[in-house]
């Protein structure tokens, strides 16, 4: 579905920074960079990228990315398709549609302000609608894949749209079919509760606990969260109360850099020790520094090579440790 209303053309800007694009604050510039608003411009872009052999990196609000000081060498597209609204609203649920761009708090906070129950679970976390879904963001207990009715996609060769069921994602644990590159999200229909005033009174009373939990425990800016993914079963050997341990937190605090590691001006945070900090001036190349010394450490000690969660964007060669090695 496409919303209605003019727009203007889309822009196609040159060498734009995305230092400020990204939550851990670093990186160079992009040769290309757009902001597509519709499912036109959106095509557009991407025909754009194919007819000049580009390199393609769409961007959401840039929480779980690490950006190459020299930048990306082809075109970001951060899709601006805002949109929230419910498409049908009956006494046991709330369909509401999303589009890709849309910030996941501004719609939490819209659906807390029309008596709309369900993605509360995921307040403070940040990040788009598309990213959030690429990602399968999750929260405890809670993953968005629980919530997703359907979603439309766009082919990154094509341009072509289709609608497609949740099934279709593959959702796991941090990961969504989306990963392989091969498409992108416009916009999505999530499956939600409606509810009482009291009831949404209680959930905004909950999300703001849940932020003031989140803050209590992890850094809130200059970071792009878990730095390193948890492990699968089959990769580890440790097992503790009869369960592998999993968990790279557990490795990293073992080794104790949690606000003991640092390079020019990033750190391991004193709240998290699998999360890197960007205290005011760090490059890239000072995160990824201290991430290769925290995959020596814990190899060293445990035999097990820890793996990035989040996205390395620009990179001429993979600039941690063989991700390979075991």
């Amino acid at each position: 579905m496409q919303e209605q209303g003019f727009a203007p053309a889309l822009v196609m800007q040159e060498n734009i920074s995305l230092r400020d694009k990204n939550w851990f604050n670093t990186g160079g510039p992009a040769r290309f960079f757009c902001e597509p608003r519709t499912i036109a411009e959106f095509q557009e872009a991407l025909q754009y990228a194919n007819i000049h052999a580009l390199p393609l990196f769409v961007l959401g609000q840039g929480a779980n990315v690490v950006i190459s000081d020299d930048g990306f060498n082809g075109l970001v597209i951060r899709p601006q398709l805002n949109f929230i609204t419910v498409q049908e609203r009956i006494d046991t649920s709330v369909i509401l549609h999303v589009g890709a761009g849309a910030h996941l708090s501004a719609v939490i906070t819209y659906c807390l302000g029309n008596n709309i129950l369900g993605l509360e679970e995921f307040s403070g976390i940040p990040g788009t609608i598309g990213g959030s879904i690429y990602i399968n963001v999750h929260y405890y207990g809670f993953l968005l894949a629980q919530f997703i009715q359907e979603a439309t996609i766009i082919h990154k060769k094509t341009g072509a749209t289709k609608t497609v069921p949740a099934s279709w994602f593959e959702f796991g644990y941090d990961q969504s079919r989306l990963q392989a590159e091969e498409y992108f999200v416009v916009s999505a229909s999530f499956n939600l509760k409606p509810c009482t005033d009291l009831e949404a009174a209680y959930a905004r009373g909950r999300s703001v606990e849940i932020i003031r939990h989140r803050v209590s425990r992890y850094p809130s800016k200059g970071t792009c969260g878990s730095f390193f993914r948890n492990f699968h079963d089959h990769e580890v050997h440790l097992i503790i109360n009869n369960k592998k341990m999993i968990y790279s937190a557990y490795y990293l605090d073992k080794i104790g850099v949690k606000g003991a590691l640092n390079c020019g001006d990033a750190s391991v945070s004193y709240q998290h020790a699998n999360m890197l900090v960007n205290n005011g001036t760090a490059t890239t190349h000072d995160i990824i520094t201290i991430a290769r010394t925290m995959q020596e450490k814990v190899y060293e000690q445990f035999g097990v090579m820890l793996r990035p969660e989040c996205l390395l964007i620009g990179f001429d060669t993979y600039p941690l440790l063989d991700k390979d090695r075991e």
